[in-house]
């Protein structure tokens, strides 16, 4: 059994800053994993915002490119995303996945939390 707990969504407004966390636990090697932020706005599809691998390379949207930090901490089997200069396009719920492809794929979810960037 996996968990993905995320934390750090809320209220912002435009040109602020929001952290998201997801802290990870269960039967999981965390740092086998690779890891993921995905966003669903209303109305529309979940799409990846930003990846970070086992072995910490990155990845980004094009449209949070230079605006959000993707980062792991395996000692305390945790993801966090730096949002800054917030857009009220950034609204939508965040969800943190966890990814390994070990030939039986295992890949886990978050419950998701919600960001909204409104003035």
């Amino acid at each position: 059994q996996v968990q993905l707990v995320e934390s750090g969504g809320g209220l912002e407004q435009p040109g602020g800053s929001l952290r998201l966390s997801c802290a990870a636990s269960g039967s999981i090697i965390f740092s086998l994993y690779a890891m993921g932020w995905y966003r669903q706005a209303p109305g529309k599809q979940r799409e990846l915002v930003a990846a970070i691998t086992r072995g910490g390379r990155t990845n980004y949207t094009d449209s949070v490119k230079g605006r959000f930090t993707i980062s792991r901490d395996n000692a305390k089997n945790a993801v966090y995303l730096q949002m800054n200069s917030l857009k009220p396009e950034d609204t939508a719920v965040y969800y943190c996945n966890a990814n390994l492809r070990l030939g039986p794929v295992y890949d886990y979810w978050g419950q998701g939390t919600q960001v909204t960037v409104s003035s």
